[in-house]
């Protein structure tokens, strides 16, 4: 089964899942977004009622900001995979629970498995605390490390920054520092490190006013 077929079938699993209470109040089912081959794998913690109605991962508020967060880090969403470590929305936009995370927890080590990305971004406290348990998100976020196979970087969730502007300057400058990331992770997997001064420089020039415009 190729990568591709191993994710559809995942959406296909996670779409009539019913190993927890999530279920009960989903209206779709959020498995994911991207390409299966994806260098940069981003997961944020759940759907919320824009997801929820629509089916795909980041597509409220949220999204709009990480587009932009995505954008200065010279990054497309055609580029990455994006998901969340429970796939159902958790209701009233909760916080999601033990067991729920539990459950989902099999669908997300499937697709990790099946992408095989070389860094994965944690958007949020409980997507990290999955790959760094018991750390804590103000003091680690931005700082690559080195978890298993993979490397991970920790970030705050473009939700928060929504709602306390003061996260706004650490989550921009976490991001602008991707590209620089990713390049470190190929020059020590063997791989060819990508230039990207000329674009980069393009890049801050053009976002410049929508990152003034976010404060």
């Amino acid at each position: 089964m190729t990568a591709e077929e191993t994710l559809a079938k995942i959406a296909k699993d996670v779409s009539v899942c019913t190993k927890c209470a999530l279920h009960e109040g989903r209206k779709k089912s959020v498995p994911g977004d991207g390409p299966a081959d994806a260098e940069i794998m981003f997961i944020g913690e759940g759907p919320g009622f824009h997801e929820n109605e629509q089916g795909h991962p980041f597509v409220g508020a949220a999204g709009k900001f990480l587009d932009q967060l995505l954008a200065q880090a010279n990054v497309t969403r055609a580029e990455v995979f994006i998901g969340n470590v429970v796939k159902c929305r958790p209701p009233g936009n909760r916080d999601p629970l033990p067991d729920e995370l539990a459950a989902c927890d099999l669908h997300l080590e499937a697709q990790i498995q099946a992408i095989n990305p070389s860094i994965i971004v944690t958007l949020g406290r409980f997507s990290m605390n999955k790959f760094i348990p018991g750390a804590k998100i103000s003091t680690v976020h931005g700082q690559m490390r080195k978890v298993g196979e993979r490397f991970v970087i920790p970030m705050f969730h473009p939700a928060a920054a929504l709602h306390q502007a003061a996260l706004k300057p650490s989550i921009l400058a976490d991001f602008a520092k991707l590209p620089d990331q990713l390049n470190e992770v190929r020059a020590a997997l063997g791989r060819k490190v990508v230039v990207q001064k000329k674009k980069e420089a393009v890049v801050q020039q053009d976002e410049k006013p929508k990152q003034l415009s976010m404060f």
